[in-house]
């Protein structure tokens, strides 16, 4: 059993010494199945450390049989040879750690044996692994609107943004240098919400942007799935593209690479080899591999054809572009899997690295060393992870995952009681509009000083505006603040109910209602933001609870009210594993206050045990 109390997530931070930086921890995700694990890993004869110990403690409820608890029947699995499936060795791996299995009902399992079940697993995993024939494999999806819009700005060299992008929330006002190894003591930022003038930025004329792409159940816009591309959508696709090319604003003052693409060639002897040097350079980068001859050959032709019929050097380019932009080589992200003699696409990884890091196409770096085929070595592939980390272009990472994955867009639409928390609003502004830069500021300067993971639990340290530092100190605002630039300090944390994210005025604010915290709502964020473990929905007939102040249950705490709540056999079980998660933070008020007791009186309790 863990006990949770409110500082619990604080505590964490005793053994963050023990743990690899953010950068490793981040990039190990992405680089999973990109490199083969090495092939010394011999497989191991691991049954009879496994097989015994399973059939005394687990083959009772997971055995041969179709009543198998949870439909996971591990004695066929380990019946004779060592298992193969990954996915289930894993998840008992997983579960044998985390220590939820045996479940509490049945007999503990003795912690010897667990540890040996478990390097045991471990051994048969990697040799499993090694054994697969299976490589994994990117989806095929399209770009989202943000990869789009960095990728064509990249691409052109652009000075100026492509349409605007609301899903930026965090706006800088060049603070951010990742080579520099460190942020500044004091910064100035934007927040989407506070008004337009955040999204006021140089763009280009008469370019609208295509609808925002659905976020997926975990708040995630890249996911391939939701990433098709109707006909209704490829017909938009070709009119942005043609928009971007016949902008007013699009000439030699705001693209880059005007003079080498658009402008007409001193030398107009040879055309066609003009023409095909220009595209040969534009095409590969635009596709991210080598193009074949014949595709080439079509958009060459498509120049030399216009060109002919009377239309200026600088429009047929224009429309070879456009062309390539709308292209399906252009808008869709796919992996070619192994090639001869087993060996994986550079061009592949070169794509996935600069897609996650820069939310856009790879340099000419990056395509250059994966032409050569050495990006899959790992000396190689740790120097250009260095490079693109230092890279300012790492400021796209920080404007979409970080956001997405703590779910931040949700404190637009939280609205605290005006009459409870009158402080909350000044002007047509809100405080929440400051509180969301708070952790996003935590998350670059992690990213960027390469600090321990764990100080997203627990930071010694945060950045705030003036009204938001008066917010958490006096619960006043101050003095008001214009919706501009907003200068925040890096200010020390002397207690631990701060620091981190999770307990971040903006985390516990939207994560509340309009008159009160919601610790379902709070578990439910913890067990899917932190822990990556999502709750179940809930049945569609539960009722809501009654919300009345004033009425026959306004004498009770909110746990005895969840309690009077919830009384089905069906919902029990998730309860169980997110209540008490939410609860632990309910010191934490609707706008992120600290509080000892309810509006009515009674102490609050954030005991609760997993």
């Amino acid at each position: 059993m863990i006990l949770l109390s409110s500082a619990a997530p604080h505590r964490i931070h005793q053994i963050r010494a023990g743990l690899r930086s953010c950068r490793t921890l981040w990039i190990g995700c992405l680089l999973c199945g990109a490199v083969s694990v090495s092939s010394t890993v011999q497989a191991n004869d691991s049954s009879d450390d496994i097989v015994p110990i399973l059939r005394d403690s687990c083959f009772h409820c997971h055995g041969q049989s179709s009543e198998a608890e949870g439909g996971v029947d591990l004695a066929s699995a380990f019946h004779a040879t060592p298992a193969t499936n990954l996915d289930l060795l894993e998840q008992v791996i997983r579960v044998l750690e985390d220590q939820s299995m045996p479940p509490e009902s049945e007999a503990p399992l003795d912690q010897g044996d667990r540890d040996q079940l478990i390097r045991a697993l471990k051994q048969e995993f990697e040799a499993a692994l090694v054994a697969s024939s299976e490589r994994p494999k990117t989806p095929l999806r399209r770009m989202n609107r943000f990869q789009y819009s960095n990728a064509v700005q990249d691409l052109l060299q652009l000075n100026v943004d492509v349409f605007a992008l609301p899903e930026r929330m965090c706006r800088s006002y060049g603070y951010f240098d990742p080579g520099s190894g460190h942020m500044p003591e004091q910064l100035k930022a934007g927040s989407r919400p506070l008004g337009k003038s955040q999204l006021i930025s140089k763009r280009l004329a008469g370019v609208a942007p295509f609808p925002q792409d659905l976020r997926a159940e975990h708040g995630f816009d890249n996911q391939a799935d939701h990433l098709t591309l109707s006909p209704v959508l490829m017909k938009s696709f070709m009119k942005l593209a043609r928009a971007i090319v016949d902008s007013p604003d699009f000439s030699a003052k705001t693209c880059g690479s005007w003079e080498s693409l658009m402008e007409p060639p001193p030398d107009q002897s040879d055309w066609r080899a003009q023409i095909d040097s220009r595209l040969a350079s534009f095409l590969q980068r635009a596709f991210r591999r080598p193009v074949p001859v014949d595709v080439r050959q079509r958009y060459s032709d498509h120049v030399l054809a216009a060109i002919e019929d009377g239309t200026s050097f600088t429009d047929a380019m224009k429309s070879a572009v456009s062309a390539a932009l709308a292209s399906p080589r252009f808008l869709y992200l796919y992996d070619l899997g192994p090639q001869p003699n087993d060996a994986r696409d550079d061009f592949d990884l070169a794509t996935r690295l600069s897609l996650f890091l820069w939310g856009s196409l790879p340099d000419d770096e990056l395509l250059a060393v994966a032409a050569s085929g050495r990006l899959s070595d790992l000396d190689v592939l740790n120097h250009q992870l260095d490079r693109m980390l230092n890279d300012v272009r790492m400021k796209r990472f920080c404007d979409s995952f970080p956001s997405q994955w703590l779910q931040l867009e949700r404190i637009i639409s939280s609205v605290p009681d005006p009459e409870m928390h009158p402080e909350f609003y000044f002007t047509k502004y809100r405080v929440s509009m400051h509180m969301m830069l708070e952790p996003l500021l935590l998350f670059e300067t992690l990213l960027i000083e390469n600090r321990s993971v764990m100080e997203l639990i627990s930071s010694d340290f945060s950045y705030r505006s003036d009204l938001l530092q008066s917010w958490y100190r006096t619960g006043k605002r101050g003095k008001k603040a214009i919706p501009v630039a907003i200068p925040f300090k890096r200010v020390t944390l002397q207690d631990e109910r701060e620091g981190g994210v999770i307990t971040t005025a903006a985390i516990m604010t939207m994560t509340s209602n309009a008159t009160r915290t919601q610790p379902i709502t709070r578990g439910a964020w913890i067990a899917s933001v932190i822990f990556n473990d999502p709750p179940q929905p809930p049945p569609a007939d539960v009722p809501a609870l009654n919300e009345d102040p004033d009425g026959d249950l306004a004498h009770l705490t909110l746990r005895e009210r969840l309690e009077a709540h919830r009384q089905r056999a069906d919902c029990a079980g998730c309860h169980a594993k997110i209540d008490p998660l939410g609860f632990a933070l309910e010191n934490y008020g609707p706008t992120g206050l600290w509080r000892t007791e309810y509006r009515n009186g009674r102490a609050i309790d954030a005991s609760g045990v997993l």
